[in-house]
């Protein structure tokens, strides 16, 4: 029997008032994958985060995590789910050990491990050092590194990142992804990620949806969709095409064909 995939999204929508911030999402991430979900701000990434992650309701179409229907099983799929959301979640008053000891209270971590699951994790964002500091003494890398280990405290099978390096220095950013991939690699744990960088997006996503105005406009690894743009086309460029105020449907492919024909015309 095929085991389901991470995510799966059919005909999700939601709307708050008149707006429709996510208009029939249909979404599946395989298992052990490192996904990205790309587009600019308002394009309801989130909300379709929020309502993989039980912390919005599904009031149109349905969410699945691991096979699970997130409106019928909200603490089963919570309980695999580990989520790095864009604000800041670790407390500044209290120790790296702390904060994260914390989470695995919230969520339930066993008290006979709870200690050493909280080593564990922080031992893997490289904070083992630094855990009884006052996290208020953290770089901004270190705080994106210890909301990492908070996260991940509960061992999940599903880590979902939005925005994690937003606002480090290239040397953070990359320290953070460093963790990423070696934690991803040695659990088989899924990534689903939001970035405005593409250079992360490229290097480190297996395969790219971009999302404009609540859809899905183009999807495919990173290397597919610039071939299917074009020669010599970046992750930038399609970005910018996909996303671009000019696309009010369809997606790569149209803006493909707008290509060729002003090549054509001189």
């Amino acid at each position: 029997m095929t085991s389901p995939p991470a995510v799966r999204c059919t005909a999700l929508r939601h709307a708050f008032g008149e707006t429709v911030a996510v208009d029939g999402l249909d979404l599946e991430i395989a298992t052990g994958r490192v996904f990205g979900l790309l587009g600019p701000n308002g394009a309801g990434k989130t909300t379709a985060i929020r309502m993989i992650t039980t912390l919005l309701p599904v009031k149109t179409g349905s969410v699945e995590v691991f096979g699970l229907d997130v409106s019928h099983r909200r603490m089963a799929v919570r309980r695999l789910i580990g989520y790095v959301p864009q604000q800041l979640s670790a407390d500044g008053t209290l120790s790296g050990r702390e904060n994260v000891a914390l989470f695995a209270r919230l969520f339930d971590v066993p008290r006979r491990t709870r200690a050493e699951q909280v080593d564990s994790a922080l031992d893997a964002v490289g904070l083992l050092k630094e855990a009884d500091r006052p996290a208020s003494g953290y770089s901004g890398g270190m705080i994106r590194r210890l909301e990492l280990a908070q996260a991940l405290v509960s061992s999940p099978r599903l880590l979902i990142l939005d925005e994690p390096t937003i606002g480090l220095d290239p040397i953070a950013r990359a320290s953070v992804w460093e963790r990423i991939e070696q934690i991803r690699l040695e659990t088989g744990m899924t990534v689903l990620v939001t970035t405005h960088y593409m250079d992360e997006a490229e290097q480190y996503c297996e395969r790219i949806a971009l999302m404009h105005r609540g859809r899905i406009r183009a999807e495919g690894s990173p290397a597919e969709l610039e071939t299917d743009l074009g020669p010599g086309s970046t992750l930038d460029d399609v970005f910018r095409a996909v996303t671009g105020d000019q696309l009010e449907g369809g997606g790569i492919r149209d803006v493909r064909a707008a290509r060729r024909t002003a090549r054509r015309l001189g």
